[in-house]
């Protein structure tokens, strides 16, 4: 996560009351954002659908009913389109994990939350869809993708630490080692249920996996 912008030097404050009352985006801006939105979308159904190799920036054009042009003005290339839906993927967890926060769920709790989330989301959402098939395709992309897994076990490693300190887990398990066995247990599940089943079964497979890992760890 960024850090925050420093104060500048002055010591004045970053956001004053004038700053609050500017003007929100134009209309323009907003036609822009939705436009840029569409044509992620579009690529997004297509990477799932189709994979990285076998769809091209006119195949995303045609579908969103644009010119390659119009694309080329958000996405400069193929490779910077997938980019951005891995991108928008990893910016959905933070957003999921806030608003479980707010419920006032225990660690062990939120834990298993996310991870139930998660898997709908999976189920369900494309950009989601996309993301995990362009990050199995990465040999074949020539751009540097957010590496995989790594963000989900620091988080479960976090939220299982703080649920052993709570009492919610055995005293001797080793929460980074409980977060590697979530992490392996929830993608290889969603992936054995997408090669099977395109994801359909995903939240029966995940409650099983569910069940065993957190049943082992509970105190």
């Amino acid at each position: 996560m960024p850090n925050s912008p420093s104060a500048p030097p002055d010591g004045t404050p970053l956001f004053t009351v004038k700053q609050a009352g500017r003007r929100g985006p134009t209309p323009q801006q907003d036609r822009a954002a939705r436009t840029k939105s569409q044509v992620l979308t579009a690529a997004a159904e297509l990477f799932a659908t189709n994979g990285f190799r076998h769809t091209s920036v006119k195949d995303v054009a045609e579908r969103v009913e644009m010119t390659k042009g119009a694309v080329y003005f958000h996405y400069p290339n193929k490779e910077a389109l997938a980019v951005a839906v891995v991108e928008h993927l990893y910016a959905k967890w933070p957003l999921l994990l806030e608003e479980i926060r707010e419920g006032g769920m225990s660690s062990l709790e939120t834990a298993a939350v996310m991870l139930d989330r998660a898997a709908l989301a999976f189920r369900d959402d494309v950009v989601v869809q996309a993301a995990a098939r362009l990050q199995l395709e990465r040999p074949h992309i020539e751009a540097e993708l957010p590496t995989p897994y790594v963000d989900w076990t620091l988080l479960l490693t976090e939220l299982l630490s703080a649920a052993r300190d709570e009492g919610q887990i055995k005293a001797d398990t080793d929460p980074a080692a409980a977060a590697r066995a979530l992490v392996a247990g929830f993608f290889g599940m969603q992936h054995i249920s997408d090669v099977l089943q395109h994801r359909a079964d995903i939240v029966d497979r995940w409650q099983e996996v569910r069940d065993l890992l957190i049943s082992a760890i509970r105190a």
